[in-house]
């Protein structure tokens, strides 16, 4: 009976190992299944394959240049390139990551602001085609009449170099101060040597300008920032005019970093910036705060 004992644990231990081994054969084979899952970066690899340049990365200010780009994704898509937009609020990060080659070019800014920002900044970045225009406007704010303007009045503009330039040069244009001979595109309140208004010039970072137009008599806006501000340039009481040098010097360029110029995705991307779809989006939908330059 004993011995019969024996000989029955024996078995049970045998077949208790047969058992375990089938079951590790089993697990063993479960890769071979899910096999085809790893397939799936394959998959991938062949559609960048086929993408020319894979995806371009820009940085721009939300209105209109991100919008502006937006509606270039699918025109670039046609040829392969995906398009990735990475939106700013600053006039300073958009040069320095594309100056670092974090991203591959930037949209948001004209060529006398580049220029000096390179100046005192050190960075190497180039203008590689005009895209549009934003005249700079004068809108009202606690007054409405500048022909008729308040002794004392105070008018807020973007404290940038250039943009403030700018702001002043459009003031001086609508016979409210003058400037220094010479001071240009550099010139500051400081250079203003005639102001029989006694004009009280309130110098902000251009995000802010649209914040205070409760609080002064006018303001002056870059175009982006009026139209984020829901201001129209039709409703302006002064603005530069289309046919002006301003058009031209101010014009909102697409840039790299110094090297890039000829890169074949870069060319893509300012082709279709340039096309007819993207100027007659900038068109019906801007009326008149963004010009597309041809």
């Amino acid at each position: 009976m004993k011995k019969f004992s024996k000989i029955l644990i024996i078995g049970l231990v045998v077949i208790l190992s047969l058992g375990i081994l089938v079951a590790c054969q089993g697990n063993e084979e479960t890769p071979e299944k899910d096999t085809p899952v790893e397939e799936t970066p394959d998959k991938d690899n062949s559609t960048e394959e086929t993408s020319n340049g894979g995806t371009i990365k820009v940085a721009a200010s939300p209105t209109p240049h991100a919008e502006i780009l937006a509606q270039a994704k699918s025109l670039l898509a046609e040829q392969g390139y995906e398009l990735e937009i990475v939106e700013y609020s600053d006039y300073v990060q958009p040069n320095l990551v594309v100056d670092s080659g974090e991203l591959d070019a930037n949209f948001f800014q004209h060529k006398p602001y580049l220029d000096d920002f390179n100046a005192g900044n050190g960075t190497e970045i180039v203008s590689v085609a005009p895209i549009h225009y934003e005249p700079l406007a004068i809108y009202a704010g606690t007054s409405t009449d500048l022909t008729n303007i308040s002794e004392g009045a105070s008018i807020a503009v973007p404290n940038d170099t250039t943009n403030e330039a700018r702001a002043l040069l459009l003031l001086e244009t609508n016979g409210l101060i003058k400037i220094k001979e010479g001071a240009g595109l550099l010139a500051t309140k400081n250079d203003i040597i005639e102001n029989p208004y006694n004009i009280e010039i309130v110098e902000l970072k251009a995000a802010q300008v649209s914040r205070v137009i409760e609080e002064v008599d006018f303001v002056v806006l870059n175009g982006n920032y009026a139209i984020s501000a829901g201001l129209k340039v039709e409703d302006a009481v002064a603005k530069e005019e289309q046919d002006s040098e301003a058009a031209q010097t101010y014009a909102n360029i697409l840039c790299v970093k110094s090297g890039d110029e000829d890169r074949e995705d870069i060319k893509a991307l300012v082709e279709v910036l340039k096309s007819g779809e993207i100027k007659q989006f900038i068109a019906d939908t801007y009326e008149g705060a963004v010009i597309a330059i041809d």
